[in-house]
C-alpha cells in the first residue's frame, strides 16, 4: 500500500486534495486543496509548450475565463480573446494556417510574483505566406493555480 492509499489522498489533475481529515507525517490535511505555485505552473508551461502540445497546455493550465492578448489586431486574429473556448478556437485556428513546423525553443521561465515570463521561438511554414521564423515574448498571470492571461510580444 502506498502512502496515498494509507492517507485517503487523491491525486487528480497536478493537484493533490485531501478526501477527508488526515494525519500525514505531523502534518494535518483538512479537505484542502493544494493549487500549483506560479513557478510549477511556469514549469509545467515550458515542458508541454516544448513538446509542441498547445492543446494540453490550455486544458491543464488555462482558467475557464482566462484572456489572451496580441500584441495587435489583425486580419487573422482579434488583439483580446476571452474565455477558455475561444481561446483553444484560436489555437486550432493558428494550427490550421501552419503547413509544417520544423522547430519550437522555448526558454526557461522569468518569474516575478504571480506573473511570468518566456520567450517562444517557432519555425514554420505557413500554408499561405512561406516560412517564417518567428521569437515571441509571451507574458502570462497566473491566479488560483491557473493561468487567467497571456500576451504576446514580438
Amino acid at each position: 500500500m502506498n502512502i496515498l492509499e494509507e492517507s485517503n489522498l487523491n491525486i487528480t489533475d497536478n493537484i493533490l486534495v485531501a478526501l477527508k481529515p488526515v494525519k500525514l507525517n505531523k502534518l494535518f490535511f483538512n479537505y484542502k486543496t493544494f493549487i500549483m505555485t506560479t513557478k510549477e505552473i511556469a514549469d509545467k508551461l515550458v515542458e508541454i509548450c516544448r513538446s509542441g502540445d498547445f492543446e494540453k497546455a490550455q486544458a491543464e493550465l488555462f482558467a475557464e475565463d482566462a484572456v489572451s492578448l496580441e500584441q495587435e489586431a489583425s486580419p487573422a486574429f482579434e488583439k483580446e480573446t476571452k474565455g477558455l473556448p475561444a481561446i483553444k478556437e484560436k489555437a486550432q485556428k493558428w494550427e490550421s494556417m501552419v503547413k509544417e513546423m520544423h522547430g519550437i525553443t522555448v526558454s526557461e521561465a522569468l518569474i516575478a510574483g504571480n506573473s511570468f515570463a518566456i520567450t517562444m521561438r517557432l519555425d514554420v511554414t505557413m500554408k499561405e505566406g512561406g516560412h517564417m521564423d518567428m521569437t515571441e515574448l509571451c507574458v502570462y498571470k497566473t491566479k488560483d493555480g491557473k493561468i487567467i492571461s497571456e500576451e504576446f510580444f514580438m
